[in-house]
């Protein structure tokens, strides 16, 4: 007899899907498998079969894309299979065989799924896998996410088969006689979750025959922990992550009185990209001068005096020039307006605004960012400044910077820092006879 009951109350106890969903089944023609889509046409679930050919054992390949096929037709249920290149795919993107075929065919139940309207993607893990994952996590680190296994439901793919162990599954296999399919590469150890399959959780039995059972409570007692985690972390964020000037930032005291402080900080900024190592080394800093930047793949955090600062990252605008007979150019979100004028006016008390001696300019003009090495005349001082020196006395942080406009004359040398300071050498005084206005924009 099948366990039919036991595996519809799995699914109604995790939700994993409603009676009526249509599901797509992976199945590789093994035994789990093989199990799992006999357990759903038992419980009268409207599922399709999807099988991956990744043209890696040959004939053998061939044959499990074939017994697929067939069981599909005893089941009178559709059958989706595709033949993908896996080897190709690993060397174009340069990644391992295994983690090729996970992308390939995650990526293609998901086609299936748009095109079939499946909602779910039922998968034949069972709670050896649970085990073996969380073994393989171990030995290559992992926080708490990587102690609760495999979870029964993640997005559109579920698990309805974790309830069973694999000697369970053979059991049942054997007393239906189920046919399947072997997949030889499972009994070599040169795959790391092979290794632990065949090697590590014998040993570990030796020492605790019921280590399955272990397994599973302990499952249980991570995946609560995890979730209270989580509770607090969300509770957190609501209080300690703030919005002010168009800015997302976190107070340095606060972050100081943060225990744990290494996990509740990488929690925090988990989000925004950042890992373990970059939480170790602002932690390391919060003493220190500000300035310091921090990235990640799509954000900068900035230690800025007493705040952490999160910033989207932005692409440096391209650098725009301006030709003579132009009278508005657009820099990333600025625009800025030309003016001529014969008469020698003086623009006063209007930061996005200046007005420079016509005669002094070069033509092309440049709106670009700032760079390394800048350095200008501030108009009402003597002699020349690092512009990286005024930023500083401008109290700006790093991404403040990259968004100040510079005008750059076609000498090379910096009119105007717009929105702070003109260069002294290029001021309207009593020699002057026309005039070039300046005016920024927000877009």
């Amino acid at each position: 007899m099948l366990p039919v009951t036991q595996f519809i109350n799995f699914i109604e106890q995790n939700t994993l899907f409603n009676p009526n969903s249509k599901v797509l089944a992976a199945v590789s023609g093994g035994m789990d498998s093989v199990l799992m889509v006999h357990l759903l046409k038992a419980a009268g679930i409207n599922f399709s079969i999807a099988h991956c050919n990744f043209q890696l054992r040959g004939a053998e390949a061939l044959r499990d894309q074939e017994f697929c096929n067939n069981l599909a037709g005893k089941l009178r249920v559709p059958f989706h299979t595709i033949n993908f290149n896996t080897i190709s795919y690993a060397a174009t993107n340069k990644i391992s065989i295994q983690m090729a075929a996970r992308n390939l065919r995650y990526q293609w139940f998901d086609t299936l799924s748009q095109q079939h309207d499946y909602q779910a993607t039922a998968l034949a893990h069972h709670q050896n896998d649970a085990i073996e994952t969380i073994l393989l996590n171990l030995t290559r680190g992992t926080g708490i996410a990587g102690l609760h296994g495999i979870l029964p439901k993640n997005g559109p793919l579920v698990r309805p088969l974790l309830f069973l162990q694999r000697d369970e599954i053979a059991t049942i296999i054997a007393a239906n006689h189920l046919d399947f399919v072997e997949d030889s590469s499972n009994a070599s150890a040169k795959y790391a979750r092979n290794k632990i399959r065949l090697e590590v959780v014998p040993k570990l039995k030796e020492l605790n025959p019921s280590l399955e059972k272990t397994f599973e409570n302990n499952l249980k007692h991570f995946r609560d922990l995890e979730l209270l985690l989580e509770n607090q972390v969300t509770a957190l964020r609501q209080t300690i992550i703030q919005q002010g000037n168009n800015e997302t930032f976190l107070l340095i005291a606060d972050v100081k009185r943060l225990n744990p402080a290494r996990l509740l900080l990488f929690k925090l900024l988990q989000e925004y990209g950042f890992n373990e190592t970059a939480v170790d080394d602002v932690l390391s800093v919060l003493d220190k001068h500000s300035g310091r930047v921090f990235e990640s793949t799509d954000y900068l955090l900035v230690l800025d005096r007493d705040r952490l600062i999160i910033k989207k990252r932005k692409a440096e605008p391209e650098a725009v020039h301006i030709l003579e007979h132009e009278h508005e150019v657009n820099y990333g979100e600025y625009k800025l307006n030309l003016l001529h004028d014969d008469s020698p006016l003086i623009v006063k008390d209007n930061p996005l605004a200046t007005s420079a001696d016509r005669d002094l300019l070069t033509y092309p003009l440049t709106v670009r960012a700032w760079q390394e090495g800048d350095y200008f005349c501030p108009m009402g001082m003597k002699g020349r400044k690092k512009l990286s020196d005024y930023f500083i006395n401008q109290k700006l942080s790093l991404h403040q910077k990259q968004e100040v406009p510079i005008l750059v004359n076609g000498n090379g040398d910096i009119i105007w820092v717009a929105g702070y300071r003109m260069d002294e050498r290029y001021k309207v005084n009593n020699n002057t006879k026309k005039v070039t206005i300046f005016e920024l924009y927000k877009l």
